[in-house]
């Protein structure tokens, strides 16, 4: 069970030991010990673990708690960080899911713990049958998918996007009376991405904006455009298309790939959050 795995790491760490056919007793602070790193190749120095301990206990035992009510305490925390950890589940509403599907694309190689994508109409019912791991989302959609999260004891975490400047760059210098293609399997970036295109250039731009599986929308854009810019998920049926209609263009478009959907510290920052290591 939990506690039990608590007193396990606890021991690994060297705070306590089990006599057998004894107990477990806390070992005497003062006499100098080795601590074992975590295996594998993220095994690194640690801070005194004894001293962060001690400062936690004493902060709860100051605030009023029993030793026993401190213990409850830590081991619940512990409880609902293990269960944080087992599981992220990627949600937006069902209208843009391929947000959700950009999230999970970049989070599943960074992360060790199953990446699951949840249309927010789901959510409920997913958490309902087990409300272990924490809910990730974009800022856009925290409110509502917070609000069912919470009914359920789990955390929701929004993550930040990648700013786009190398992109913005670039869309700052194309001539006035350009066609840009937006490609984006996530219909809310598309429309963020027209406001933010308008705002940056007025009416000095044309653009044009496709779902990658709507095969004739994109190869409009894609006769139109003269630069395109595309997600990930978007880039093979972009250079699908652009190589089945080669003779229907009159040339073609310079393609550019957003490698990143993810803002570069997000993750790492999320990594913290449910418990893992840090690369």
């Amino acid at each position: 069970n939990t506690i039990s795995k608590v007193y396990r790491q606890l021991e690994i760490d060297g705070v306590v030991e089990a006599m057998a056919g004894s107990g477990i007793y806390v070992r005497d602070q003062q006499k100098p010990r080795d601590i074992k790193l975590p295996p594998g190749p993220r095994g690194r120095s640690l801070p005194d673990i004894d001293r962060e301990v001690r400062q936690s206990v004493d902060g709860l035992l100051n605030a009023g708690c029993t030793l026993q009510q401190a213990r409850d305490l830590l081991t619940r925390e512990i409880d609902w960080r293990l269960r944080c950890g087992a599981r992220v589940l990627v949600s937006t509403p069902r209208e843009d899911i391929g947000a959700s599907m950009l999230i999970a694309e970049e989070l599943t190689p960074q992360l060790e713990v199953p990446v699951e994508v949840v249309p927010m109409e789901e959510l409920d019912a997913v958490l309902e049958s087990s409300n272990n791991g924490t809910v990730v989302t974009s800022r856009y959609f925290l409110q509502p998918v917070e609000a069912i999260a919470q009914q359920h004891g789990v955390r929701a975490v929004a993550v930040d996007l990648n700013d786009f400047r190398h992109e913005l760059d670039m869309l700052k210098e194309l001539r006035e009376g350009s066609c840009v293609g937006l490609v984006s399997i996530s219909p809310g970036i598309l429309r963020a991405a027209e406001v933010i295109l308008h705002s940056m250039r007025g009416n000095q731009l044309l653009v044009m904006t496709a779902n990658p599986d709507v095969s004739s929308r994109l190869l409009g854009l894609l006769r139109a455009a003269s630069h395109v810019l595309c997600d990930r998920p978007s880039l093979a049926l972009v250079e699908q298309t652009l190589r089945q209609n080669r003779s229907q263009l009159m040339r073609l478009p310079v393609v550019h790939c957003a490698q990143s959907y993810l803002g570069s510290a997000t993750i790492d920052a999320l990594r913290k959050e449910i418990g893992l290591l840090q690369s």
